[in-house]
């Protein structure tokens, strides 16, 4: 089982490219005051067909050739409904994919965010290829970051593949998600 939604957001990312997505919106939405935490990862991938659409939350469906299973839709699923929320995927062949999950923000049986500055720098790192963006919104403050962005500083996209680039992308992304909270 993922313990966490940062587990979830890498899982959903690996989702994206397999299906050949060439740009990924990663979004986490903290409303406290409305008691609503929403995680949705938007792509322009491939798309499913309606038939694999309404099976895809099964967790013996899955486009793996390499297992029987596919366990991280299924699990984010009940997580959601388990804290009051819900959980909503849209998708349609060579349109993208948007999975959308929505959690009581003060339930105790919220997954909690986990390390999303971890999460950040391992998608970036793992496919520097894509063009990745990664949004945060706190309290009416937000953030955001994306491998467009980073490319132009750097002016190669393979340095995002580099240690030293991965580990200050975490570090960049940890403060400025502490900097939301303050």
């Amino acid at each position: 089982m993922l313990e966490d939604l940062s587990q979830h957001v890498l899982d959903i990312a690996e989702n994206s490219v397999a299906a050949g997505a060439s740009s990924v919106l990663i979004e986490i939405q903290e409303d406290v005051p409305g008691n609503v935490l929403t995680m949705a990862v938007e792509d322009d991938g491939k798309g499913m067909s309606q038939d694999f659409l309404e099976r895809v939350a099964d967790p013996f469906t899955t486009t793996r050739t390499t297992r029987r299973v596919g366990m991280g839709i299924p699990f984010l699923k009940q997580s959601a409904e388990l804290c009051g929320g819900r959980f909503l995927i849209t998708s349609a062949p060579g349109a993208g994919t948007r999975i959308q999950a929505t959690f009581k923000y003060d339930s105790i049986d919220r997954p909690p965010l986990g390390d999303m500055a971890a999460s950040v720098m391992a998608i970036f790192m793992g496919h520097p290829e894509i063009n990745w963006t990664y949004r945060h919104v706190y309290g009416g403050k937000d953030f955001s970051v994306s491998t467009a962005e980073l490319v132009e500083v750097l002016e190669d996209r393979e340095l995002l593949r580099s240690a030293e680039v991965g580990l200050w992308i975490r570090s960049q992304v940890a403060e400025e998600l502490s900097l939301l909270r303050n």
